[in-house]
């Protein structure tokens, strides 16, 4: 009896253990920005348990990034995103595995998933390769995409594939061949300079993964 008490135990112990293949975390809390860094006197702010960035009146005059003071790897990263604007280049996206520049030092460098008009759900090399890696078909993102409302973003980075998701829709499937590539950075949010346009993005969770082989 003892024996089969002490096996109990142990799965039972085992079942409760927070591990990184499981375990998910919230990266904004809603109140304030513990845990990022950014220009939050002037571009970034908080409303309504919501980040928000840029401007509706006013023409973001370059690239501005929100982005957290850890790095991540390998993950499921997701989020809720809205992008309003129509006057000039109104676009954001996610930036991963990237880094901050030095020059210039609002720029960053690495993989970005992207989000506007022409770029919807694509995957971006940042001040790297400075074109789309992947893009999904135009016409049928567009049915997935909820324009001017909140939308369900999802980025999946595991190894050296990347999957990007909106709205429960896979729109990419990457895979980096070029090993140099760094697969580990931080995270960041993006309000695109050249135009009049503002962001918002809310209920931030990261599920931080094991180095397995992908799928």
């Amino acid at each position: 009896m003892k024996k089969y008490i002490a096996i109990f135990l142990f799965f039972l112990l085992a079942s409760c253990q927070d591990s990184p293949s499981n375990y998910t975390t919230t990266l904004f809390n809603g109140e304030n920005f513990h845990g990022w860094e950014g220009d939050t006197l002037n571009i970034w702010r908080i409303e309504n348990e919501e980040i928000v960035g840029g401007s509706l009146t006013e023409t973001v005059d370059h690239n501005y990034f929100l982005v957290t003071k850890d790095t991540f790897d390998d993950f499921i990263l997701k989020l809720k995103i809205k992008l309003l604007g129509e006057e000039g280049f109104v676009n954001s996206g996610i930036q991963f595995r990237s880094k901050r520049m030095s020059d210039p030092d609002y720029e960053m460098i690495g993989y970005q998933a992207d989000f506007g008009e022409g770029y919807w759900i694509s995957l971006y090399d940042e001040s790297r390769r400075n074109r789309t890696l992947v893009a999904p078909d135009s016409a049928q993102v567009l049915e997935w995409i909820k324009i001017n409302d909140w939308n369900d973003y999802e980025i999946r980075a595991e190894n050296r594939r990347i999957r990007l998701y909106i709205n429960g829709h896979q729109s990419i499937d990457y895979t980096e061949a070029d090993e140099t590539i760094p697969q580990t950075g931080l995270i960041g949010i993006q309000i695109h300079g050249g135009g009049k346009a503002q962001v918002h993005v809310k209920e931030i969770t990261i599920q931080e993964l094991n180095n397995t082989q992908p799928n």
